[in-house]
Formats: structure tokens, sequence, C-alpha cells
């Protein structure tokens, strides 16, 4: 079945080369994930970084970035991949030119930076944030869910997308305030089971900006039993 699957992915990839997800040409050279030449284009988060979101830090001697420092969020910790300016381009293409298969190198740079720490939350399920139906509809696919399942494959960790839904359709973040995003997204998410089994999940989305998706989810997820709520995205802004 192995050899199978990598035939026909082969084939795939000579009738229809992998994009970059960087400078979104064919893969240089053919069989990669990444262009040779854009290999360190995106700019990935390392110490220091807020213990509580993980956004960078300028100051090491600070723990938690001033946001996380005046606001209470609900979920326990969270990691993130890169710099948000760094990938943005590569994201936009991500999320709505539908390029899928960048979802792989996204996620195999997941696994080689995060994997200890994602191991260490000893997590039952990765779940990606949901989106409503009807952008689900015209975009055709939910990019946190894509993520989520390549990172499945590295990893063995379960995704779970039936345990919360987006029910309410909401105005687009990116041009809100943080007061606008935790209104926005008042009575957004459900609880779709009655029993909820799982103590310790991940949170998987493609950006993190001021928390307010999450701590929406975490709301609903702790009302449902969950314990330990984690997260991890693809990228995050700039820390103080």
């Amino acid at each position: 079945m192995n050899q199978i699957k990598t035939f026909f992915g082969t084939l795939t990839d000579l009738l229809y080369p992998r994009r970059c997800p960087v400078c979104d040409r064919a893969v240089k050279p053919f069989g990669s994930l990444i262009c040779q030449a854009c290999e360190h284009k995106f700019i990935y988060i390392g110490e220091p970084y807020c213990m509580k979101c993980g956004k960078k830090l300028r100051e090491e001697e600070k723990e938690y970035c001033s946001d996380c420092t005046m606001r209470k969020h609900l979920f326990d910790r969270g990691r993130a991949l890169y710099e948000y300016r760094s990938i943005a381009d590569s994201i936009y293409r991500f999320k709505y030119r539908g390029r899928q298969e960048y979802a792989e190198y996204y996620a195999a740079c997941m696994a080689d930076k995060l994997a200890g720490w994602i191991m260490e939350c000893r997590p039952d399920a990765l779940i990606p944030v949901p989106i409503h139906r009807s952008k689900k509809r015209i975009r055709g696919y939910n990019q946190a869910e894509a993520l989520a399942r390549r990172l499945h494959e590295r990893t063995g960790i379960p995704v779970e997308t039936e345990l919360i839904k987006r029910v309410r359709r909401t105005a687009p973040m990116k041009d809100l305030s943080a007061s606008e995003r935790q209104n926005n997204l008042k009575r957004a998410f459900k609880i779709c089971r009655n029993d909820v089994k799982l103590s310790t999940i991940i949170i998987i989305d493609d950006i993190y900006t001021t928390g307010s998706t999450i701590d929406a989810m975490s709301y609903e997820l702790r009302k449902a039993g969950v314990k330990h709520i984690y997260f991890v995205t693809l990228s995050i802004g700039r820390g103080l």
C-alpha cells in the first residue's frame, strides 16, 4: 500500500507540480516540499517567547508578553511556529488560493520544531479551529483542518473535527480591535456532543493574533469538561 501511495503521489506531482510555499513556483528540486533557495525565508519563533501564548519577546528577562500580562486567557499555553509577517503571503494563498499542498511543508516544520513540546502536552486529540459551513462551501476546505490532518500524519495524534462547530458566521477579524473580536465571537462555537471524553486537547490554527478565537473555543470546551487546553498555530504576531 505504501508503494502504491508513493507511486500515485509521484504521478500527481509530475502532472500537477507541487508549489513552493514561499515563492509559489514549482518546487525545485523535484520531490521536495519547498525550494532549496526559499528554505530559510520564514522567520522561526525562537527564545525568548511568551510562556503563555508563544509570542516572540524582545527582552529575555520577561516571561510574558504585554497582552498576556494584562489579560486572562482561558487556554493553558500555546506555541507558534513563525513570525506572521514573514509568512503572511504564504498563508493568504494557503487559505484563499487553494494551496492545500502547503500544509504538508507546514506540518513537517511543526513536527520538526515543536514535536517535543506537543508530546509533553500529552494530547488526546488535535482540534482544528472550525470555520462556518458557508465559508467552507465557498473555500472548499478548512485550512486549519488541512494542517491538523498533516500534523496527524507526522505525530499519530488523532484529529477531532466533530466535537465543536462554528454555528455563527462572524465578521472578518483582521480589522477588529481586541474587544470587538471578543464580541464578534460570542456564541460563535457550540459543542456537538453530550459526552466529551477528552481530557487534554491541542487547538490547531493558522494565525494567533489576540487569542480571542482560542479563548472562545476554550470557554465552550471547558464547560464540556476538557481539563487541559493548548494550542499550536502556524504563525503569530510580534510580542512586546
